[in-house]
């Protein structure tokens, strides 16, 4: 069939085109399915989306994707034929009926995903049907092997530590802390972080509050050269474009596969090469990961798909039913993080980093067993930590002198009190979380919330919960009937669903 260019001035992201539906009907190509089009040489393969107006029959509408292949204009005439089904799409509904995957068929969906071969129909199929069936252990090395080859991978050399937290908790900037006092210690840390998807702040979003976080990878290496240690965002380097791909999709579906995570985060720390990653994985009521057993059953999993990748895991389970720190959105966060460095930060965050700091610089042989929680809060409280940080914020592009009563704070303020006296029971994450996304954060790094009590503290009426900050009003209410609508805040009353004992340290799991 040949048929007359009608141009979309709109990037898609995947190779789509517009039939209409009587000439869809004649190639015998329906919504979703695939035609080859050819033009002076240059043949694509397209994803067909039909219509009944937006072309007539005899013409084909492209969208730029396409276009920047084809090289054609308006009005030129290009030739249409169906195509047959990708293979990967075969492999995809062989997961669905429940069957395991072999490694070469997950390396075909892998490479059609990065390709953009796949619709989301079919993309959205792969993540639920992964979701429903599982994966074995055999399938998720073949799936974080595929993420791997087919991003960026860098070289930073030998013995290189790493650390992840599956997230869930807000304010729970350990990295920030952790960062500087393995690279004190001497060894070398290249982070690799996100910025917030659901969540107030991620780890990009807060240290872009004090430096630079978007770098190439000759770049990262010279900071690396410098100081030992980076905190930059993941998505500037490209790694794991698979992986950013499928996480697209879960999110509006609100499902967290476990080998998909599994993947995604081991995929991440082989791109840059790690020999050491230490995993805090929270748990707890509001956070991911309800129970204590399948925290338990998860370390496992990390440690063995560690083991297969020649990379050294260990996991710490940590109590994430309650927020870390006391700010709220990467300004607030930010403060907390300096203020944690000069040794006057909130003790939770600072005592969970120091669990962290420890137990990798065990794992990576720095100390022996049992002796890394007194070095790192040594480096901490000697200064040499918080010197390190500097160095790292310079190294990015900001200013080293930094003080945290320099970062600027949403000038909009409101005080959330307690309506009755009592005990604090509970801090819900995820309704905090949200407050602060409704006063701006993190697109505003100003906004936000800093909260002045944690669980088990006495409260009388009057008595200040926490503080919203905003840069307007509009937002500021937003997030003042948000707060009377979800009573992130127990006081009093009884919970059933609290983790025994706090924080902390989950011995290596064998």
């Amino acid at each position: 069939m040949k048929s007359k260019v009608k141009l979309y001035p709109i990037e898609s992201g995947k190779p789509i085109v517009l039939l209409n539906d009587e000439d869809s009907r004649e190639l015998g190509v329906y919504m979703s399915g695939r035609v080859e089009i050819s033009f002076n040489g240059n043949i694509v393969t397209a994803i067909v989306n039909t219509t009944k107006s937006f072309v007539k029959e005899g013409e084909i509408g492209i969208f730029e994707d396409v276009q920047k292949v084809l090289k054609v204009k308006n009005g030129d005439e290009v030739r249409i034929k169906p195509t047959t089904r990708l293979k990967s799409v075969e492999f995809i509904r062989k997961k669905i009926m429940g069957s395991d995957l072999h490694g070469h068929e997950i390396k075909e969906i892998i490479n059609d995903v990065v390709e953009n071969k796949l619709s989301d129909i079919e993309l959205s199929a792969f993540v639920t049907g992964g979701y429903i069936h599982g994966y074995s252990m055999d399938e998720v090395v073949a799936l974080t092997n595929a993420i791997v080859e087919t991003g960026q991978q860098i070289d930073f050399g030998n013995d290189i530590v790493d650390k992840h937290c599956i997230g869930g908790v807000a304010g729970n900037r350990t990295t920030m802390i952790i960062v500087p006092i393995i690279a004190a210690a001497g060894l070398t840390i290249p982070k690799t972080s996100s910025r917030a998807i659901t969540s107030p702040a991620g780890t990009a979003d807060t240290m872009e509050v004090l430096a630079n976080v978007q770098f190439d990878v000759d770049e990262i290496k010279e900071i690396i050269t410098k100081t030992h240690g980076c905190i930059v965002w993941g998505g500037s380097v490209n790694l794991a474009p698979a992986d950013d791909k499928i996480i697209r999709i879960e999110y509006p579906l609100s499902i967290d596969c476990e080998g998909h995570i599994l993947a995604s985060v081991m995929a991440k720390k082989k791109s840059i090469g790690s020999d050491y990653v230490i995993i805090d994985i929270p748990v707890g009521r509001g956070s991911k990961i309800l129970d204590i057993d399948k925290a338990r059953s998860f370390a496992n999993k990390f440690i063995e798909l560690g083991n297969r990748l020649d990379i050294s895991v260990d996991c710490l389970i940590t109590d994430g039913s309650s927020p870390i720190g006391n700010g709220i959105g990467p300004a607030l966060e930010a403060r907390d993080i300096l203020l944690s460095l000069e040794n006057k930060g909130p003790r939770n965050l600072i005592n969970k980093s120091l669990d962290l700091a420890g137990i990798l610089l065990e794992l990576s042989g720095k100390v022996e067993r049992g002796g890394g929680r007194d070095i790192a809060e040594n480096i901490l409280l000697s200064g040499k930590a918080n010197k390190k940080m500097r160095e790292i914020i310079g190294a990015q592009g900001g200013d080293p002198e930094i003080s945290p009563h320099d970062i600027e704070i949403g000038r909009r303020e409101y005080v959330i009190t307690a309506n009755h006296k009592g005990d604090v029971k509970y801090i819900d994450n995820k309704s905090i979380s949200q407050i602060a996304r409704a006063a701006g954060a993190p697109k505003i790094k100003s906004a936000g919330i800093y909260l002045h009590v944690r669980v088990g503290d006495s409260v009388i009426v009057g008595d200040p919960l926490f503080t919203l900050y905003s840069t307007d009003d509009d937002r500021l209410n937003d997030a003042v009937r948000m707060t009377n609508k979800l009573n992130p805040i127990q006081i009093g009353g009884v919970i059933l669903t609290e983790l025994s004992g706090a924080n902390y340290h989950h011995p290596k799991i064998k």
